[in-house]
């Protein structure tokens, strides 16, 4: 490892002998990377001679008065001079072996440096939480060393402490709760370590450990064993399932009690021991399934993909359920069979569980799930899992894209133009597609982008790759793969466009257009199912005084509150989205004390309320983030869905994710207007792209689908061109557009966050940094700096300032540790590389 004007270099090998007659030097030594806010630079530490330390391992290490995790970077078989006679710290133990091979060590440095983020951000991103972690000062009685009536002898504060301690039943806290607690909190924690009737001591962070149940092994003949009638059953049982089960399911297979194992175990016919079982979300049990027959357009795409062997880009742009999924998962097969693994990435959790039973039903135990949603146990496991080398594929959301698969051989994107594939906080601001197409390039395999309607980035660089190499740099091989007819000659669902200004003139006031109420309608005689999309979720948008016209807003920020009322007989309540603050709903205004409060807008709870007066008749399910907040509760709605337990699916965007729900005949949007108003130069791009992926929910099965779309703007032009079905005319119209802007993707972004709880330390943080990136000779356009959209998110107030620059490679971003030590200690500033969100 060597370290270069601030960039470490990995060359993550141990290196090779001088000479062969000559063993290799043991390392004594071992240069670190600490996992502790503000830490700059290695460390390095001695290994004791119980240990042996490589580079790659995850270790523990003491780092001023805490244990805190470290990753071994180098090893060293001699001291620098300049720490020979230095007093070094040493090793405590190896949490982990060798999890960083060096093309993986090479990915998260170009993370750190392409998204200017410190390493131990990425590093945090990457490993699985708690394994990483920073021990615990804490305070606990003495109370052989307290005299009668100690508190006579003590300051305020000491008695405090004390009173505090003495209270809890261990006898013990942690010292950060008492100086939140207890004022002058160090003047009486010395007063106390004075007298000795406290001590102070570090505990060690608490690492997910591997879990453990007991299994039943049968090591002796038991026939001509004299036994109980209920000993020999259970012998019997456990003869029958291979001489090997887990205690718990051998009692429940015999109905028998422990002691009864306990017995055998004495006799010397069984051992019992604690043994390792992995937690993981292994989902429900699913048929198997067998490889479908292709249509030729699919067909023709596994052929191009079937071959590639070292980094290749493949868009797969297939109309919504043209069966992208097939392609994946014929793709996937050979390479299983190489005793390779695979990545396949989806935007969203409620993804997953139908994605991976799918995968599951075609490859069994070798799939496994990786996302935000799993325990800490279970992402624990999992990973420990994938580093065992075996061939699987491996299903996730964004923090997949770091899963530490030794022989990857394959990556998929799923839906690679979600925007939920780019991360806005915290740091590192990361794109998982960008992230995994720098994978993929790192451990020479090929990439597959999916999608039915592509990001203007990849559809630029692989649609028409001569619009966007470089000349002087080799490109890799570019493939675009097209599926443009759905399976089995299905038709694309005809789209109606309903202009609401229309039904408003005729005097129909409902959410719903009389041709969606006339189609919910036959839905409902006719036994099909359909999907009724909302752009917001809650009840309504806001809640205004039709008195003086106030709009009740949120006590942290710069919003309106939104109006969520579940049903009839719930508590009416306010809630922020943007920081969950939530109160009833008053009877008056706060301004005026009317009581004409009207709610305006509709949200998803709204439209399932006018559902119910309107089709009582009609089973509604909603799904939308309120009601999928629970584990399992993506797969649990769905199942019920796909099993006929309803008729219509209300929800919102989570709905355009890729879900394929062949039963559904019907989609409706209710309100397509609320994405087309947004304030970002994407708008345009994402309510196309959501507007399309919505639509094509319908018509996927055997009968025939249809939607209707609401409007107040029936002309705008993605109305028009979702109505039409016209991908490629829009997306060559938004292409101009953002070229004559130099917007990206003929442009990069670099959009610098300011936030803080001072609202005129955060505008002078902001105007300052301006004031030093203004250069004559800067390589980018400053645009601002200028307060945030809502200028006030949970109590802090938000500034931004904008870079615009150039696609050239050499184009160097702003230092960020000069940046950063711009800004007052609390004013936080925060780069977001390519952001999405404006």
């Amino acid at each position: 490892m060597e370290y270069r004007g601030g960039v470490l270099q990995p060359w993550l090998e141990a290196g090779a002998p001088e000479s062969e007659a000559e063993p290799p030097a043991i390392a004594r030594w071992v240069e670190v990377l600490v996992d502790c806010p503000g830490a700059q630079g290695l460390f390095t530490y001695g290994v004791p001679d119980t240990l042996t330390v490589a580079a790659g391992d995850i270790l523990s290490v003491p780092f001023g008065s805490q244990q805190v995790g470290a990753i071994a970077l180098r090893e060293l078989t001699a001291l620098p001079d300049e720490l020979q006679d230095q007093p070094l710290k040493q090793v405590e133990e190896v949490v982990s072996r060798g999890f960083f091979p060096p093309t993986y060590w090479a990915l998260l440095q170009r993370v750190a440096d392409y998204y200017c983020t410190p390493l131990m951000s990425v590093i945090r991103v990457a490993l699985p939480p708690g394994l990483l972690g920073r021990s615990q000062r804490r305070l606990r009685l003495c109370p052989e060393a307290m005299p009668a009536e100690a508190e006579a002898f003590l300051s305020g504060p000491a008695q405090d402490i004390l009173a505090r301690l003495r209270g809890q039943k261990q006898g013990n806290y942690s010292w950060q709760y008492l100086q939140q607690k207890v004022k002058g909190a160090s003047r009486g924690l010395k007063d106390l370590l004075q007298r000795g009737w406290v001590e102070s001591y570090l505990e060690p962070p608490t690492l997910s450990q591997p879990k453990r149940q007991q299994a039943v092994t049968l090591i002796a003949d038991f026939e001509a064993q004299e036994l109980s009638p209920r000993q020999r059953e259970v012998l019997e049982v456990l003869r029958r399932q291979g001489g090997d089960l887990w205690l718990t399911e051998l009692l429940q297979l015999c109905q028998a009690s422990s002691s009864v194992v306990k017995a055998l175990a004495q006799k010397g016919l069984v051992v019992v021991q604690p043994r390792e079982v992995l937690r993981s979300d292994r989902g429900v049990a699913v048929e198997a399934d067998q490889p479908k027959e292709l249509t030729p357009a699919q067909a023709e795409a596994l052929r191009a993909i079937a071959p590639l062997a070292g980094y290749a880009q493949v868009l797969l742009h297939g109309v919504t359920g043209s069966g992208k999924t097939e392609v994946y998962l014929q793709a996937i097969a050979p390479r299983l069979a190489q005793g390779q693994s695979v990545l396949v990435l989806v935007p969203e959790i409620g993804l997953t569980p139908q994605l991976t039973d799918r995968f599951r039903a075609r490859f069994g135990g070798r799939v496994c799930v990786y996302h935000s949603a799993l325990s800490d146990g279970e992402r624990y496991d999992t990973w420990r899992q994938m580093l065992s080398g075996e061939p699987q594929v491996v299903i996730g959301t964004r923090s997949a894209v770091f899963a530490p698969l030794p022989r990857l051989g394959l990556i998929i994107l799923d839906e690679e133009h979600d925007s939920s594939f780019k991360q806005d906080q915290p740091a590192p601001c990361y794109h998982a597609r960008t992230v995994a197409t720098w994978r993929a390039e790192g451990v020479d395999c090929p990439i597959i982008l999916g999608s039915a309607t592509p990001s203007l980035e990849t559809w630029l660089q692989l649609r028409s790759p001569q619009d966007s190499r470089s000349e002087s740099a080799p490109e890799p091989p570019r493939y675009y793969l097209s599926l443009p007819e759905r399976v089995q000659s299905r038709p694309l669902p005809p789209i109606r466009v309903i202009d609401m200004r229309q039904e408003f003139h005729e005097r129909n006031r409902s959410i719903f257009s009389r041709s969606l109420q006339q189609a919910l309608q036959q839905i409902q005689e006719r036994q099909q199912q359909g999907i009724l999309f909302i752009h917001r979720r809650g009840h309504s948008t806001f809640v205004s005084c039709r008195s003086c016209g106030h709009v009740i807003e949120c006590p942290n920020c710069d919003v309106s509150l939104s109006y969520h009322h579940t049903h009839a007989d719930a508590t009416p309540l306010l809630r922020c989205h943007y920081c969950n603050y939530g109160c009833p709903h008053p009877t008056r205004c706060p301004e005026c004390s009317s009581t004409y409060l009207k709610n305006f807008g509709s949200g998803t709870q709204r439209v399932v309320q006018e559902l119910a007066q309107l089709f009582p008749e009609l089973r509604v399910l909603r799904f939308d983030s309120d009601t999928t907040r629970t584990k399992g509760a993506h797969r649990a709605l769905l199942s019920r869905f796909a099993a006929g337990d309803a008729d219509l699916l209300v929800g919102t965007q989570m709905l355009a994710k890729g879900l394929d729900l062949p039963q559904v005949t019907l989609v409706g949007i209710v309100a397509a207007d609320g994405l087309l108003n947004l304030a970002d130069y994407r708008a345009s791009e994402r309510a196309f792209q959501v507007l399309t992926q919505v639509a094509g929910r319908s018509g996927r099965g055997e009968d025939p689908g249809r939607v209707i779309l609401q409007t107040y703007t029936p002309d705008h032009p993605v109305i028009t061109a979702v109505a039409n079905h016209e991908f490629d005319s829009f997306i060559n119209a938004e292409l101009a557009e953002r070229e004559a802007l130099n917007y990206p993707p003929y442009g990069r972004l670099v959009l610098l966050r300011f936030s803080s709880l001072d609202p005129v330390a955060v505008q002078q943080a902001a105007e300052a940094i301006a004031e030093a990136l203004d250069t004559p000779d800067a390589p980018y356009d400053l645009l601002g700096p200028a307060p945030a959209p809502v200028l006030r998110v949970a109590r802090r107030y938000r500034w931004h300032l904008l870079l615009k620059l150039g696609l050239q490679d050499d184009v160097m971003l702003p230092d960020v540790t000069l940046l950063r030590s711009l800004c007052p200690r609390h004013v936080s500033v925060t780069v977001d590389v390519d952001p999405l969100n404006l």
